[in-house]
């Protein structure tokens, strides 16, 4: 922006100095940009609500259960057994043609811990079909 000083006659200026106005205008442009609120990218999607599943879906013969209890014992097709016992099962399994699936449900409650123990032992076994059941009834909350 220029600035004129003016005649050099002594006369008063005719010409106001716009430079503190726009100042302050560009202040307050920032002012209120500043406390304009973040937009949020969010777009609110009804997803439709899944069905319960039924209750009395029978289990596939060439499937194996394993469950692990909250008192830490390892049910395999509900029959206890050790983790030495599981190793050799699993070796077992892993010999068959076509190989069972096997199925693994920690109970709620169960220990981490020797759920993660468990899990060790089956990837060191390398199962090829194994699969986590049982998480439907978990799938709700208390509020």
């Amino acid at each position: 922006m220029a600035m004129s000083g003016g005649k050099d006659d002594g006369s008063p200026m005719m010409e106001m100095n716009t430079t503190p106005l726009i100042d302050v205008m560009l202040v307050l442009l920032i002012m209120f940009i500043i406390t304009i609120p973040v937009a949020t990218h969010s777009v609110n999607v009804n997803l439709p609500q899944s069905t319960p599943p039924k209750n009395n879906v029978k289990v596939d013969p060439v499937k194996n259960k394993l469950v692990l209890t909250q008192a830490n014992q390892i049910l395999w097709n509900g029959s206890p057994i050790t983790s030495s016992n599981l190793v050799s099962l699993l070796q077992a399994t892993k010999a068959m043609k076509p190989e069972p699936e096997l199925q693994f449900q920690p109970e709620a409650f169960a220990n981490y811990e020797m759920a993660n123990y468990v899990l060790k032992i089956i990837t060191d076994s390398k199962v090829s079909k194994f699969g986590f059941v049982g998480n439907e009834n978990y799938a709700t909350f208390a509020k």
